[in-house]
């Protein structure tokens, strides 16, 4: 499996397809199973590229504090290291920020796909982001992010991800590290980051309020919003009506670019 480095911090990421450059970039906690709903819809026309996060997966894990300007750089290394030239940056919440900071502050990315993302910490409830983490326990950790509706309508999916999450998951240090990285985050000036944006939220999300999301995509110049029914995960538990307006939105700002 392909590996970069950054500051001697050791960065794992996989690479599926063959096209147009689409990155992943994961939330606090979260590992690479938090992208397999779109890495199968979208793997094929366009190349995958998903990164665990430092603290996540199979990525080091050094001590913090981490912050959102040393992320972008771990994500800025995973890109140099594939060669890619641009790429669509997809990212959810701390995700997001990241790929707001790495928009501003790198040239390779082309459109921006925000989920649950504010462009200030100081938004962010930093109870309820804790609560999402492993520590607070399998099932307490999950209430959160899915809607009760989507719990109780396929346990045995509940029970997979919660394996794929002990596999993967940030947990202890490392989680809190991410999250303070987070809720100490604030965005660059978001009118110099001007590549086409969608800013996805979820309307009953503990994490991220509505307002905060709506404001982001209020203040990039081509930024758009889009309510989607569900918490912090909606963009997992509406998978296929998010990855097919994600794919017409990677598709319409393709051809003129590569």
């Amino acid at each position: 499996m392909p590996t970069a480095t950054n500051r001697d911090v050791s960065l794992h990421y996989e690479t599926d397809g063959d096209g147009p450059t689409v990155v992943f970039v994961g939330d606090v906690g979260y590992g690479a199973w938090l992208w397999g709903w779109h890495y199968d819809a979208l793997a094929g026309p366009y190349e995958t590229v998903v990164w665990d996060l430092r603290g996540t997966g199979d990525s080091d894990t050094p001590a913090g504090p981490y912050d959102v300007a040393t992320l972008a750089a771990d994500l800025e290394a995973v890109l140099a290291d594939h060669g890619v030239g641009s790429a669509h940056l997809v990212g959810a919440g701390l995700g997001g920020m990241i790929a707001l900071r790495y928009a501003h502050e790198y040239a390779r990315a082309r459109t921006l796909t925000l989920y649950c993302t504010a462009a200030s910490g100081d938004a962010v409830d930093g109870d309820a982001l804790r609560s999402l983490s492993l520590d607070a326990g399998d099932t307490a950790s999950l209430d959160g992010a899915f809607s009760p509706a989507f719990r109780e309508a396929d346990p045995d999916l509940l029970d997979r991800i919660t394996e794929w999450r002990r596999a993967d998951d940030a947990t202890g240090e490392a989680f809190g590290a991410q999250a303070a990285a987070a809720t100490g985050f604030e965005a660059p000036p978001l009118y110099e980051v001007t590549q086409p944006a969608e800013v996805y939220y979820g309307v009953d999300d503990p994490v991220v309020p509505v307002a905060a999301a709506e404001s982001l995509a209020d203040d990039l110049p081509r930024g758009t919003a889009e309510a989607v029914e569900g918490r912090h995960c909606c963009y997992v538990e509406h998978a296929r009506a998010v990855t097919d307006r994600l794919t017409a939105f990677l598709d319409e700002h393709t051809d003129h670019e590569f």
